[in-house]
């Protein structure tokens, strides 16, 4: 049986097209928090928070925060926050080994239920984690920047609640929407707290660039991350409308997740070469086996989310299923 390490020895490798940039300026924080700068405008308003790095490899978000950082944007009303979040993995990231540090003890982004936050476990996510927790408590409006495996266009992953579709209907990019409510084997920070209750005025958003090393992933993070600070009204549009490079979707596609496809073995192998989005349009079509156990589409058209071998193992979720869902003004979840 291959290894992780001989398997991702076999898949198509990416080029690095963008820098890295030396976050250690940033470490010193304001607010008590290593790598977190708060600033609030004394005028009231949500606190607002882009957060970089759930994951230790993903860069274009921590491009993003960075170059925001460094232009001195300070908001309009309310506070706004800018924050790095797997520091540890993110220093100790290898060009030879490119999914080697999107964690180092365990993914940062399944931590984030109060029983584990709370418990006696440890690792250096929990750790992180814990230490951004009165932060993340604090936050009205959440946009946590990620980017993918494998070269795919962006997506906006909302959450399970009418009030993540909407929050990303209104930011109206980028053009594809994802309707889903996390994954089987923890939690994710837009799904902790207020984020995933509908009672709540809490709102959260997760982007997902495109492949962690393109150029075109880190222009899409800086985008987007200016299109939600307007869209919050936390800045003035005229201040970070140079970061405005990419046209807005003129019509978005929203699809809902039914269901993970999670790997029982190291024996997992899609039929092809998936990299996300793909459309399988009969009901019963073979798209993987896992040792004897064949996985076919439960439905027509069946798209094809964020589908990926790189951290395979048994328990992992490989690519999760999701239906066209036709949202329009007389959809009741709008």
């Amino acid at each position: 049986m291959q290894t992780l390490e001989q398997l991702r020895a076999t898949l198509p490798p990416y080029p690095i097209e963008v820098d890295f940039p030396d976050i250690r300026q940033w470490k010193t924080g304001n607010c008590g928090i290593d790598y977190v700068h708060s600033f609030d405008s004394g005028v009231p308003g949500p606190h607002v928070l882009i957060m970089a790095l759930t994951h230790g490899n993903e860069v274009s978000g921590a491009n993003a925060v960075d170059t925001l950082l460094s232009s001195g944007l300070r908001p309009r009303q309310g506070r706004l926050s800018f924050a790095f979040g797997n520091v540890e993995a993110y220093h100790r990231f290898d060009p030879h080994n490119i999914d080697a540090t999107r964690y180092l003890d365990e993914d940062m982004n399944r931590v984030w239920l109060p029983q584990r936050l709370d418990s006696t476990e440890d690792s250096i996510e929990l750790c992180r984690a814990r230490q951004l927790r009165p932060l993340i408590d604090s936050v009205d409006l959440l946009l946590d920047i990620h980017s993918m495996h494998e070269e795919s266009p962006p997506l906006m992953m909302c959450g399970s609640r009418a009030k993540g579709l909407r929050f990303a209907a209104q930011l109206g990019t980028p053009e594809t929407v994802i309707v889903d409510a996390g994954h089987p084997n923890g939690r994710r920070m837009r799904d902790y707290g207020g984020f995933n209750d509908a009672s709540s005025q809490k709102n959260a958003l997760l982007v997902e660039t495109g492949q962690h090393f393109s150029r075109r992933s880190q222009e899409v993070a800086l985008d987007v991350a200016a299109r939600f600070l307007i869209t919050t009204q936390a800045v003035h549009e005229q201040d970070v409308a140079r970061f405005l490079t990419r046209a807005k979707s003129l019509h978005q596609r929203f699809l809902r997740v039914t269901e993970p496809v999670v790997a029982d073995s190291m024996n997992f192998r899609f039929t092809e070469d998936f990299r996300g989005l793909e459309l399988i349009k009969r009901a019963g079509t073979l798209i993987a086996r896992d040792g004897a156990r064949e996985v076919v589409t439960p439905y027509d058209n069946c798209v094809l989310v964020q589908p990926s071998l790189r951290h395979l193992g048994a328990g992992v979720t490989v690519v999760r299923l999701a239906q066209i869902i036709d949202v329009t003004a007389t959809h009741p979840i709008l």
